[in-house]
């Protein structure tokens, strides 16, 4: 298929929840498809489908030791209560990195284009881009669970950047 263009921020699909992908057709298979050629360009760690402007639930990933990947329809099933404190970006934000508080471990559950369960856990970056992605795909930028000064901030920023 083809390395797809993102959506930045500002963009109304960005904002909307996205559908749960019912059965998989060819256009599954094809949105699939991008969504990892897309991911796997310029050392990018996460994407949902709604950043290439398909409102659909599935994101792909590509993370050192878990390689490129989807889930479809995923489902967060654990947050650990304990946090993790790191800058975090988007690619629908580009350039601009803010510090953001997450659950320290995720664990989602889904399906892959083959219709086989997939699950995806882990702490650090595997547990902050699951929460990430699941949050893109509710029509949720990280922006929106930034502290109230930084949030304020980086809006600055986006308004002048973007």
């Amino acid at each position: 298929m083809s390395i797809r263009s993102i959506r930045l921020v500002g963009d109304p699909v960005l904002r909307t929840p996205c559908d749960p992908i019912r059965t998989i057709t060819d256009g599954t298979r094809g949105l699939i498809r991008d969504l990892e050629e897309t991911v796997d360009d310029e050392a990018r760690a996460g994407l949902a489908a709604n950043q290439i402007g398909i409102s659909q639930r599935a994101f792909s990933w590509h993370l050192q030791g878990h390689g490129i990947g989807h889930i479809i329809n995923p489902v967060i099933v654990e947050l650990s209560e304990e946090l993790q404190h790191d800058d975090e970006g988007c690619l629908s934000v580009p350039g601009l990195f803010f510090p953001r508080t997450r659950s320290a471990f995720a664990r989602c559950v889904g399906t892959d284009v083959g219709g086989e369960e997939v699950e995806l856990a882990g702490e650090g970056i595997i547990a902050r881009l699951i929460q990430h992605e699941v949050a893109h795909l509710d029509g949720e930028l990280y922006i929106d669970g930034l502290e109230r000064a930084v949030r304020k901030k980086a809006l600055r920023q986006i308004r002048e950047t973007l």
